[in-house]
């Protein structure tokens, strides 16, 4: 999700009325909501989080259910929005009495969570810049330029042309220019070539020192998988060779501690997350923060989670059932981790919508197509995989009408994912023994058009430099603590 789209977006949110300490009952513009929003935009949008990829995936995935959030408030006479837990890192800024620009400070990010419960776009706006500590005055100020003002005609169609402001509007308030700041960097961004000379031997010299924690990682993870009779073990995030043993290691002595807690972990998929329970996938979360205690009691609560996700696949079935066959998905990567008991809330109640009224589709009309349910979503649409992104609260008719008219569509984009999948598999393959790369991987959100390209080209610039290193296809450069080298995409050449 870029800036320019976050806040067009914001532009297009309708007014609403609300009750704040500094603001009367009134309604709140677009542009007023994209002058209140810009600080926060500014203290946490991921593209400022380039070399810092655990807390730029944070971001992004929250600002991803802000956006979701907003859109559900802004659909006429909605009050539908669910609350939602939000977690940032936030830029620590401070006001410069000497210049007008923000200065990032020493201490680098804090991390805030709340949770957002506002039934109205301003309401939101607030909740979220007093939750992250950001200042409200120009709230005030806003107020008192509106009453002088008149009103702006309310817009009858959603305004999607980019937002483009006079520098001077950056001049005047003091607020930094992030589309100045975003050109600047990609002025600034090196050559591959260049880039790689600079930084082979520091990456080099760490994967050569992390060498025997990934020896011992794998294993860690061989010997509790065979104790344990685990499925596998998964990490949610990117945490170095060095946390994983840590959390390994844990585990381990847990097991020695207290081996009757660990028989309902069976068959399991463990998962070292930020919080502890169970995911939509059926995975064991364990919170890498949580302390033994907590783990053992989520391991003598696994019977009734295991209860709870056999009651997920069957409403899953049942809802196949009645939508033609189509099959209900949840794609953790496309998110943040789901709990399984907001996944199964989510399925009980898209079901129990389902069943008054009988959808008149042919039992295998939808047979080899997938779709997820969305809380945050106000309208259908198609995903450019080929799965169906299904609001919990569509209307069935229209949902049907949906269904019927994209089938096709849908049919072809996964024809065309699949061959886009068996085209990038070969590409990494060809990568990895041309190259004599030791390992070629990709950030998640990379998608498989973006890194057929920049393997293709890899293989015509065929740098020496890279041979025998762990690269990684991402959306910036850096070198990892492990010694993975991150390269963007669409690298320079």
């Amino acid at each position: 999700m870029s800036l320019t789209s976050l806040l067009r977006y914001v532009l297009r949110v309708g007014n609403k009325h609300v009750h704040t300490n500094y603001i009367q009952q009134r309604s709140l513009s677009g542009a007023e909501a994209v002058n209140a929003l810009r600080p926060f935009y500014f203290a946490v949008h991921p593209d400022f989080f380039g070399q810092h990829p655990k807390e730029r995936e944070v971001n992004e995935n929250s600002l991803k259910r802000l956006n979701g959030y907003l859109e559900n408030l802004q659909k006429s006479g909605t009050r539908s929005a669910q609350p939602t837990k939000l977690t940032f890192y936030v830029r620590e800024t401070k006001d410069n009495s000497n210049d007008s620009q923000q200065v990032i400070l020493p201490s680098g990010f804090r991390s805030v969570s709340f949770t957002l419960h506002s039934k109205d776009v301003l309401g939101t706006v607030m909740d979220v810049l007093t939750s992250c500590s950001l200042s409200i005055e120009h709230m005030k100020e806003l107020n008192h330029n509106t009453d002088t003002a008149k009103s702006p005609p309310e817009l009858a169609n959603p305004f999607y042309r980019p937002i483009k402001w006079d520098k001077t509007y950056y001049t005047f308030p003091g607020f930094r220019d992030p589309e100045h700041e975003l050109q600047q960097a990609k002025r600034v961004e090196p050559v591959l070539s260049l880039w790689l000379r600079d930084n082979e031997p520091e990456a080099t010299e760490k994967q050569s020192a992390s060498l025997p924690r990934r020896e011992e990682l794998q294993r860690l993870k061989k010997e509790l998988c065979r104790n344990l009779a685990l499925e596998a073990i998964r990490w949610q995030r990117s945490w170095g060779v060095a946390h994983r043993c840590c959390q390994l290691q844990s585990l381990s002595r847990l097991s020695l501690q207290n081996p009757g807690a660990m028989v309902n972990l069976r068959g399991h998929t463990i998962l070292f997350a930020d919080q502890s329970g169970m995911n939509a996938s059926g995975h064991v979360m364990l919170g890498t923060m949580d302390v033994h205690h907590q783990w053992t009691k989520l391991f003598e609560r696994l019977p009734g989670y295991q209860s709870l996700h056999q009651q997920t696949e069957w409403l899953k079935e049942r809802i196949s059932l009645l939508l033609g066959g189509v099959q209900v998905i949840h794609i953790e990567r496309l998110g943040p981790v789901k709990p399984i008991e907001e996944h199964y809330s989510t399925l009980n109640a898209f079901h129990k919508r389902l069943l008054p009224r009988r959808l008149t589709m042919h039992p295998r009309s939808m047979q080899g197509l997938a779709m997820t349910l969305d809380n945050n979503r106000s309208s259908p649409s198609l995903h450019e995989m080929g799965h169906f992104s299904i609001p919990t609260s569509c209307e069935l008719t229209k949902l049907q009408t949906f269904l019927q008219n994209q089938a096709r569509e849908a049919r072809q984009r996964i024809k065309h994912k699949t061959q886009l999948q068996a085209e990038e598999e070969e590409a990494v393959q060809v990568c990895l023994q041309r190259l004599s790369l030791r390992r070629l991987s990709k950030d998640p959100s990379v998608s498989c058009s973006q890194m057929i390209p920049c393997c293709r080209r890899l293989l015509e610039q065929r740098s020496p430099l890279t041979q025998g290193l762990h690269l990684c296809v991402s959306h910036f450069y850096s070198v990892m603590q492990d010694g993975d080298l991150c390269i963007p995409w669409d690298w320079k050449g």
